[in-house]
Formats: C-alpha cells, structure tokens, sequence
C-alpha cells in the first residue's frame, strides 16, 4: 500500500480553545486507532541502533484542520453516510461529564441534531476523505 493511499483528517470546530483542541485530538485519536484496522499503522516497532524500541506510528498522513462547528457537523454526517470512511466524533457532552457512565447517558438522551461537536477524525481512502475534507483550513493557532 502506498503512503498516498489513505489518509487521516482531524476537524476542529473553529472556536474550540487550544487547550481543549488537544484534549479532543488526543481522544479521537485513540479511537481511530482502536477501531481501524491494522492496516492504519506503520512498522509496530522500530528499534534504534542501540537497542531500544520505539511504537510505531500511522503509515498515513495525519492532518489537523478546523472548521466553523457547522461545516464539522455536516462534515461529519457526510462521513458518516460513507461506508468506506471510520469516523470518529467529538460531542461536546464528552467535556460536560465526567464518567463514562454519565457520558453514554448524556448522549443517549438527545437526539443527532441536538449533539454539538468539537472535534471529529476520518479515516479512508484520499479521495473520498478529500471530497469532504478537502478545502478545509490547517488548524493552527492564532
């Protein structure tokens, strides 16, 4: 497989605080990474030439954009109706509580439309994550 096969795009909802940006990519990160499959990950372990092993990381590139919170919902509904797409997504309800217990309740409790993202993560082809992704802006701080 080829390093431009697939690809990984982390969406952050433009008004989202850095601080919390990272907490949400760090979450939706591990998600993706559990729920893929192995295919996502590069060598599994790389040892240095002293003998020291490190993980390895995903064989794909892995770009973080952001979007107004609108543009990341529909964003990630589009992904969602894909198929061929593993998207992982970022309620805000997740920063609202604080076990998962009370998560699953909280987001049990309300319909699709009222959920409010923060962040979301997708996974698949290039051209399929490009369509939805593609014109969105690298996340930076300002």
């Amino acid at each position: 497989m080829n390093y431009e096969d697939k690809k990984i795009v982390g969406i952050i909802a433009s008004n989202v605080e850095p601080s919390i940006a990272l907490n949400v990519i760090g979450h939706l990160a591990i998600s993706i990474g559990k729920y893929s499959n192995n295919e996502i990950m590069g060598q599994p372990i790389i040892m240095d030439k002293s003998g020291i092993n490190h993980l390895g990381i995903s064989q794909f590139p892995f770009i973080i954009t952001k979007v107004k919170a609108g543009k990341l919902k529909i964003a990630i509904e589009m992904a969602k109706s894909n198929p061929n797409l593993l998207v992982a997504d970022y309620p805000k309800d997740i920063l609202d509580t604080r076990t998962d217990e009370e998560l699953v309740n909280s987001i049990q409790s309300k319909e699709n439309d009222k959920l409010e993202y923060m962040g979301a993560i997708i996974y698949g082809d290039t051209k399929e994550v490009d369509e939805i992704t593609g014109k969105f802006q690298l996340w930076r701080i300002d």
